[in-house]
């Protein structure tokens, strides 16, 4: 599949992406229900939902005890995903409604159980540590690319979706928590910081999926980079000494 992706290039300043007024769409939260597609107790709360009103975000804590930053939010599988480096799940609508007509269906805010829905806010090239600042207060850091679980593929009933959405490379951005805040539908998004380097969330979702020789370059992201992704670059460097 070839998608029309407009990708910004990573030198991008702050001026450039605050010229195409970026904001929040919708801030969408999950109930936990049960799914045949997932190993966890409790089922999924991959059915995010528009919310109307302000919604607290703050981090929540590591991986494995921490679930979603934002309140009222369901992280089932502690296991796999949640904490503070996926405390918070981006996807761009301009990439939903390309998806809309690849897929000949309605994808309405939430349908990849985002939290944030965005428009004109740049997610496949954003920089590893980003930052934006939502609302008035919240403070948020791009921290690394979803990858697609089996949950992700029964929630959509799309045939062959984890391999069709993995070769895309549009994978959406998780974000860490770095100020707390309260965030609601129509919220300006500020880039307020991007750092020096090039590894975006789409580089670093093709090195952890199809292009593991892309790996060692996820060390220029410097402490941004999450330690779980750390260590899988430093296994794939033993593995080639080897």
């Amino acid at each position: 599949m070839q998608m029309k992706m407009q990708i910004r290039p990573s030198g991008a300043t702050s001026s450039e992406q605050s010229e195409r007024h970026m904001k929040l769409l919708t801030v969408n939260v999950g109930r936990p229900e049960p799914s045949e597609h997932t190993d966890a107790a409790g089922g999924t709360g991959i059915d995010k939902r528009p919310v109307d009103g302000p919604v607290a975000v703050t981090a929540p804590g590591p991986k494995g005890t921490g679930g979603s930053g934002l309140a009222g939010d369901a992280v089932v599988d502690l296991r796999h995903h949640g904490g503070d480096d996926q405390a918070v799940y981006a996807y761009a609508r301009e990439d939903l409604d390309e998806w809309e007509r690849e897929l000949g269906r309605e994808l309405a805010n939430g349908s990849f159980g985002e939290n944030l829905t965005t428009a004109g806010v740049e997610l496949t090239g954003a920089l590893i540590g980003d930052r934006w600042r939502v609302g008035p207060r919240l403070l948020l850091e791009v921290s690394c690319p979803r990858i697609p679980c089996r949950t992700f593929q029964g929630w959509l009933g799309e045939h062959g979706w984890l391999k069709r959405f993995t070769q895309t490379a549009v994978p959406g951005a998780y974000l860490r928590v770095i100020e707390s805040g309260e965030i609601r539908a129509g919220d300006a998004v500020e880039l307020v910081h991007r750092p020096a380097h090039e590894v975006t969330i789409q580089l670093m979702f093709q090195a952890l999926t199809l292009r593991r020789e892309l790996l060692p370059r996820l060390l220029e992201a410097g402490e941004a980079l999450p330690e779980e992704a750390r260590r899988r670059v430093l296994a794939y460097q033993e593995r080639k000494r080897g």
